[in-house]
């Protein structure tokens, strides 16, 4: 029988108010801030994690009154129906701007040069050389979690001032006298070298203009708001016409056609509609390349033609061929694995540079190769330099060896691609030195790969969870003992028993990311163990869903071995 609002309402009451709604809320779950009524979007996260621990019999506790299976079964079906089985619906138009990358290329793309950051730096010092990056703020990740939802992100004072700052230079140096090859990417013909500002004409300040509000706004503009532009011109020539055309384009570039996305795309209030061609160029182009439309892109947003599913592929294709596409890896998948913490591990630049290159080298062949999802992590290649060579010892002798330059004391170096047969405990990202490092100890571990690989909602602890003991009974705990105890209560068994198995299952490499369950004479510098005869290292595991995992130490690749347990 189809599960109605009332019998769910039935089950809440009976089994999870009591210790979940009026005034006794426990594990900041309360049934009294949500409505069986009617399914809100923003109760996802909630409804999941009820659905979760009734299907897993979590809840109630083992000690309360427990619902037949038939209840549980009919519990999940309404959760099922109310919050998985839904048609997708088309998304209300939010404004948003342009994050920072994304203003930074999208003003490269249109100048043709980049604003740099022209400061000496020391030995050993990373220093920005964007000047874009160096002096914005840096862009809070939004609802989902990315730096370019910007939708909640108004724009400050002091990032419009620093707008009008990057703006003003560029335009400065569009205009610089002498060097015309920038200004003639907007003329039909180019002017002569060396060449004055009285060298412009007023039809080419026209073309100029014509030219240049077109690819800030990433769309074509009409011709009674280019004739309203061109009437500010009338008449005008040398420095006088320069300036007015500076005057023009600055303003171009500080209105919301440019700083915004999508707010030139003619829209019907109240009434769903498709993106046009132009919006598509641009969702395609800030997605792979974190930059505005190419002049292919906008020739077929232009004709028509990149509303065919099939155009619309092969630009795809083509798109993630181009040098641009690295963008793909360096910002969406850095924020989405949480690479930037990397930076956190290695103090020397170098060394820093070498090993976070890594993950994003690998990324990016993940995407522009058309990869299989599961080599995310179990893969037969990967990419490292000398730095991190030395975490693949039967294999680095594939590498085209490096020679050190005379008089470089160190440098970075780009990773070469390697593949592994012979390389034990590596293979994938979730092994690589780096991200091991940067997630050191088990549950650190365990929690990154449920939120960031498996995409577990796991949220926030409660707030009356019991202190982790390291000694019961007179008895000092190992730290999986520890934890085996913290699992014992029900609020924390929830989490754990997904969280643990994971992190565990990583035991047999050390904080800096050493595979220990090898040949320890193989371990790079720094990383061998102090002490022979060192505890045996547990790397098994039994998941909630009842399999249990112990290492298995040869092929050199397929490092677990599964087994049911459950009937």
């Amino acid at each position: 029988m189809e599960p109605t609002p009332e019998s769910v309402s039935t089950f809440i009451e009976n089994y999870c108010i009591q210790c979940h709604g009026g005034d006794k809320v426990k594990g900041k779950v309360d049934f009294g801030t949500v409505s069986v009524e009617a399914a809100a979007k923003d109760d996802f996260d909630f409804w999941q994690l009820a659905a979760e621990v009734v299907h897993y019999e979590d809840m109630p506790p083992e000690d309360e009154k427990q619902p037949s299976p038939e209840e549980r079964a009919a519990f999940q079906a309404w959760y099922e129906s109310h919050y998985v089985e839904v048609e997708a619906s088309p998304g209300v138009f939010k404004p948003r701007r342009l994050s920072t990358p994304e203003y930074r290329h999208t003003m490269r793309s249109l100048f043709g040069f980049d604003l740099e950051n022209n400061v000496q730096k020391a030995e050993q010092t990373a220093v920005e050389p964007s000047l874009i990056l160096k002096l914005m703020p840096t862009d809070p990740p939004g609802e989902s979690g990315f730096i370019n939802d910007t939708h909640a992100a108004p724009i400050s004072t002091f990032i419009w001032d620093q707008y009008a700052y990057f703006s003003e230079v560029a335009l400065i140096r569009l205009f610089s006298r002498g060097r015309p090859q920038y200004l003639n990417t907007f003329l039909d013909e180019d002017l002569p070298k060396p060449y004055k500002h009285a060298d412009i004409k007023p039809a080419q300040g026209e073309t100029i203009l014509r030219n240049f509000s077109t690819r800030a706004y990433r769309r074509p503009v009409s011709d009674e708001e280019f004739a309203k532009m061109t009437d500010r011109i009338a008449g005008l020539s040398g420095v006088e016409l320069v300036n007015v055309l500076k005057f023009e384009m600055q303003t171009i570039l500080m209105s919301p056609g440019f700083l915004y996305r999508g707010m030139r795309m003619e829209k019907s209030p109240g009434a769903q509609q498709e993106v046009d061609a132009f919006e598509m160029a641009e969702r395609l182009s800030y997605f792979l390349w974190e930059d505005a439309p190419d002049e292919e892109l906008f020739s077929l947003a232009t004709d028509g033609t990149l509303s065919d599913p099939k155009v619309i592929e092969q630009q795809v294709s083509r798109m993630l061929k181009s040098p641009k596409a690295k963008n793909l890896a360096e910002s969406f998948a850095s924020q989405w694995l949480a690479l930037d913490e990397i930076d956190d591990v290695y103090s020397d630049p170098y060394q820093l540079a070498s090993f976070k290159s890594q993950p994003v080298d690998f990324l990016h062949y993940l995407f522009t190769e058309n990869r299989p999802v599961m080599e995310l992590i179990d893969s037969d290649v990967t990419f490292t330099s000398h730095v991190t060579a030395g975490f693949y010892p039967k294999d680095r002798k594939k590498l085209e060896k490096y020679v050190k330059p005379k008089g470089i004391e160190k440098q970075v170096v780009p990773n070469q691609k390697l593949a592994l047969a012979h390389t034990e405990g590596r293979g994938g990202l979730l092994t690589m030195p780096a991200v091991l490092a940067m997630n050191h100890g088990p549950i650190i571990r365990g929690t990154w790969t449920l939120r960031r690989i498996l995409g577990e909602h796991l949220g926030e602890p409660p707030a009356d969870v019991p202190p982790i003991q390291a000694v019961a009974g007179g008895k000092k705990l190992s730290f999986r003992e520890q934890f085996e105890l913290h699992r014992s209560d029900a609020a924390c068994a929830r989490c754990h028993d997904k969280i643990d198995p994971l992190g565990f299952a990583f035991e047999g490499y050390s904080d800096k990311g050493a595979f220990l369950l090898g040949d320890s004479s193989t371990l790079p510098n720094g990383m061998k163990p102090k002490k022979a005869g060192a505890k045996k290292i547990d790397t098994s595991g039994k998941l909630p869903t009842g399999e249990s995992f112990q290492h298995h130490p040869s092929p050199p690749r397929d490092c677990f071995r599964l087994s049911h347990d459950r009937p």
